[in-house]
């Protein structure tokens, strides 16, 4: 089992990480607790110390009676500097929770404190989930903060969104729940592997692209081709992939519904200008979930005004196929990208012509929904599906357009486990 150090910052959100401490040492790791000064004003050292059976350092130059050894380590035979002993001895460094104070000082290098000093000294994989009021998360000083992290390879989780410590406010903030924090943890460890103990699974340090809502193709400056797709189905896929950990980019087609604070939004109009933003952002992704409903056929020529009516009874419009944007992007994949397609069919046949769609677009998956029915699909808030992979088939009886979203995510996940389990490299 692992060495986690746990790195505990100022925040309400700090009784969370007695939790973690709870099932990580549940299922067998050792823990070692490291507070800033700002934290102990929310949770004492001596229910760390408890529950991880091991003293709980706070002051950069305080002694470590158990001289930088994790519970089940031998412990030196001389002082070591605990900073460099702690780090040395851990499989992982998390903060948990970070306030964005913290955050701020593990960007820019900072290591005024014990555990930011830890971390400066780190060479095993560093995990931060970030805990604060909505406001301080969104600043762009926070952002650019997270994107600093990110980008020298530490693991930032999305933080969730519903009721924050101040009274009455609500928004993205939340400490993710602790076994969603162990299940990321878990995940950075040598020879991980995805959990298969109950736990809740995840998409931890896992870049997410999906596409939603319902191309428009100019017939003029007023008219259009397009469909009546809400958007509603891709939202909610982005909505759950962010719940489980995931950095979630969203290609919106025309689609006015609230957007969520933990996902970044490209807003859209055309299949062109979809398929120039999914080829921008899809090289970086590593799951693309396609479930925009993208025109086939475009008019052959859009004109810059308005048309006016004139004494003929028709007006004709040539259209033209517009590309293949799903199958264009399966022949830029990598082989850990996982790629997931939606068929909107229409009654009989539904799911032949979605195994054929599987087979000749290359993907992993393809979700088939019937628009024949009322109940379902477009503009409706309940959706019923069939998901497809060469693994066979999985029926998803009508629900929720959030539920589908679960039950979708939940196959992605047993599909990267399956990819995972059978390469021999992995």
């Amino acid at each position: 089992m692992a060495r986690i150090l746990l790195g505990i910052s100022g925040g309400i959100a700090a009784y969370k990480a007695l939790e973690l401490v709870r099932l990580a040492t549940a299922a067998g790791h050792a823990v070692r607790a490291i507070q800033t000064p700002a934290s102990t004003r929310f949770v004492g050292a001596a229910s760390f110390a408890a529950l991880t059976g091991a003293p709980v350092l706070i002051e950069e130059f305080a002694r470590d009676p158990a001289r930088g050894a994790f519970p089940g380590q031998p412990v030196p035979d001389h002082d070591p500097l605990s900073h460099l002993e702690l780090v040395a001895n851990a499989d992982v460094l998390v903060v948990a929770p970070a306030s964005a104070n913290t955050i701020a000082k593990l960007a820019a290098g900072l290591a005024d404190n014990l555990l930011t000093s830890a971390a400066l000294a780190a060479r095993c994989p560093l995990l931060v989930a970030p805990a604060m009021n909505d406001a301080m998360w969104l600043h762009p000083a926070t952002q650019a903060n997270v994107a600093t992290l990110r980008d020298r390879g530490a693991t930032v989780l999305q933080p969730g969104t519903g009721r924050l410590a101040s009274h009455g406010e609500a928004g993205t903030g939340r400490l993710p729940e602790p076994a969603v924090l162990l299940g990321a943890i878990e995940s950075l460890l040598p020879g991980a592997a995805p959990p298969s103990d109950g736990r809740q699974p995840h998409l931890v340090g896992l870049r997410v692209l999906v596409t939603a809502g319902g191309t428009r193709e100019p017939i003029d400056a007023v008219r259009f081709v397009g469909n009546r797709s809400s958007g509603r189905m891709g939202f909610a896929l982005a909505e759950h992939a962010a719940t489980l950990g995931a950095e979630v980019t969203v290609v919106a087609a025309n689609v006015a519904l609230a957007r969520d604070e933990r996902v970044t939004y490209i807003d859209v109009e055309t299949a062109a200008q979809l398929q120039e933003a999914c080829a921008a952002a899809f090289e970086r992704s590593d799951i693309l979930l396609m479930a925009a409903a993208i025109a086939d056929f475009r008019p052959a020529r859009s004109f810059a005004g308005k048309l006016k009516k004139s004494g003929d009874e028709r007006m004709r419009v040539d259209l033209e196929r517009t590309p293949d944007i799903l199958a264009g992007l399966a022949n830029m994949r990598r082989a850990d990208q996982t790629l997931v397609g939606f068929a909107a069919e229409h009654g009989e046949g539904a799911i032949e012509h979605g195994r054929e769609k599987l087979a000749r677009k290359r993907v992993d998956a393809v979700v088939v929904n019937d628009i024949a029915r009322a109940d379902i699909g477009f503009e409706s808030a309940d959706n019923e599906v069939t998901i497809l992979s060469a693994r066979g088939e999985t029926h998803v009886a009508r629900a929720s357009k959030a539920d589908v979203a679960r039950a979708v995510l939940d196959a992605v996940l047993a599909l990267r486990a399956a990819e995972q389990t059978s390469d021999p490299a992995a």
